[in-house]
């Protein structure tokens, strides 16, 4: 993908988060320590102390992402400005571009759940201030934030030095071909996992962000593969993740998708391939019976809530680490 390379008001050059990668693994790392301190003092970083606002727009339903942005913005000193997709039409009443550049004048920061990842990336090229992706069609990376650093807090935490959870092996099962399949090879490969993606044919990632994943994982020593075959893809796994067989947006496909799913659903039976310790990842919300059991997500492997609270303070290392190399904190 393409970020665009834009300044804030004092100079300095800008960062965004629109996908995965646009941290390096070292940043990544960063992001991961700066979440565990704000965990452990929840109130320690004041970046957006005055109040500052930051805008947060959804296209797209949401509970978590809205809640945790919220919150998360107000610990930090600052002020979310709820925005409901609904009403602002970003891209049809107004262009894009027009939009970024009114909010960039007010806001401190944007961040934005929507469909389109070009958009996103218009919203950043044209915006003067940090732009933030609660998940587009495409990436979904907030999420493998908070994902990772549950999975840091479950396995023995971050490494030592280098990737931050170089050793461990995360499987993912369902539909690899969606934001969560895609961000999990990007995310996970630049944490050092040993990422396995088992979904059906024709729900299998892009080539294009296998390709990006791979070139990854050769420089932090972590591995990628795809695999039809769930019981394979988890088999020895420290971590076994899934998500629903229906992402929005594709509810009238629901039906079709059942019978290729089906082998994929996350049940006891397939967890015993796991290695005797795993923990069990959703990013919610889950479909008891469908992509994940009763059992399993409400048994003792599962993380789920551990995860869901980490959205939290996933988010607020990354704004703060945005705002400080926007150079807008002191």
């Amino acid at each position: 993908m393409t970020t665009p390379t834009t300044t804030s008001a004092a100079g300095t050059a800008l960062r965004h988060f629109l996908a995965d990668d646009d941290l390096t693994s070292a940043e990544q790392r960063e992001v991961l320590e700066l979440a565990l301190a704000l965990k452990a003092d929840r109130h320690s970083r004041q970046p957006l102390a005055g109040p500052r606002a930051v805008a947060v727009i959804f296209d797209k339903p949401t509970l978590r992402t809205q809640v945790s942005f919220a919150t998360g913005i107000a610990e930090l000193g600052g002020f979310p400005l709820v925005v409901d997709g609904n009403l602002a039409r970003i891209g049809v009443r107004e262009s894009v571009a027009d939009t970024a550049r009114v909010l960039g004048r007010q806001v401190a920061a944007i961040v934005w759940r929507t469909f389109a990842q070009s958009a996103l990336e218009e919203m950043a090229a044209q915006a003067g201030v940090p732009v933030v992706n609660a998940l587009t069609d495409d990436y979904h990376p907030c999420q493998i934030l908070a994902d990772l650093l549950t999975i840091a807090e479950h396995t023995g935490g971050l490494a030592r030095s280098g990737p931050a959870l170089a050793g461990r092996t995360l499987a993912f099962v369902g539909d690899g071909a969606n934001n969560m399949g895609n961000s999990y090879l990007l995310g996970g490969a630049l944490a050092g996992l040993d990422v396995r993606i088992g979904a059906p044919e024709g729900y299998q990632p892009h080539p294009d962000v296998v390709a990006r994943a791979e070139a990854i994982a050769a420089e932090t020593g972590g591995s990628v593969a795809v695999m039809t075959e769930a019981a394979y893809a988890v088999a020895g796994a420290d971590v076994v993740a899934t998500d629903t067989w229906v992402s929005m947006g594709q509810e009238e496909q629901a039906a079709e998708r059942e019978a290729p799913f089906l082998p994929y659903r996350l049940d006891s039976r397939l967890l015993a391939h796991a290695a005797p310790d795993a923990v069990v990842l959703h990013c919610l919300p889950a479909y008891r019976g469908k992509e994940i059991t009763a059992e399993v997500i409400d048994g003792p492997a599962s993380v789920v809530w551990d995860e869901a609270e980490n959205r939290l303070h996933a988010q607020k290392a990354l704004l703060t680490w945005l705002l400080d190399r926007a150079g807008e904190t002191g």
